[in-house]
């Protein structure tokens, strides 16, 4: 009952989230050399992004373990922790300091995977639980 689809786009999300940390964290050093990044915001900014790097990973993990195993609970748990996901993306792609057509880009290449991701996890755990 595991599902393939969701398991090539966990592996994909993966590497993809990488990509989008490394340049999140380069555009943010970035902004702050060339703008007038505001002091007090800088170190949150930071810290949200090393947050959602944290959740990412045990979004990522629980996922693929729940699909793996075919148990709906820590698949459940994964996408409540994609709501968290998605609302720290939200939060770079429109409330940080400064947004760059960049972080445009990737925010909605991100925010799609998760919304895709999200319909292949109800339906898998739809598939587990009958």
């Amino acid at each position: 009952l595991s599902s393939v689809p969701l398991q090539i786009l966990f592996y994909v999300n993966g590497i993809y989230y990488i990509f989008y940390f490394l340049v999140t964290l380069a555009m943010i050093v970035y902004k702050s050399q060339v703008f007038s990044y505001p002091d007090d915001f800088l170190a949150p900014d930071l810290a949200w992004l090393f947050i959602m790097a944290i959740l990412e990973v045990l979004r990522l993990y629980l996922g693929s373990k729940g699909n793996l195993t075919e148990e709906e609970a820590p698949l459940g748990l994964s996408l409540v922790i994609t709501v968290g996901s998605v609302i720290l993306s939200v939060y770079f792609l429109v409330w940080q300091t400064y947004v760059l057509k960049a972080d445009v880009i990737i925010n909605a290449v991100l925010l799609f995977t998760y919304g895709l991701e999200s319909v292949l996890k109800v339906i898998a755990i739809a598939a587990f639980v009958s």
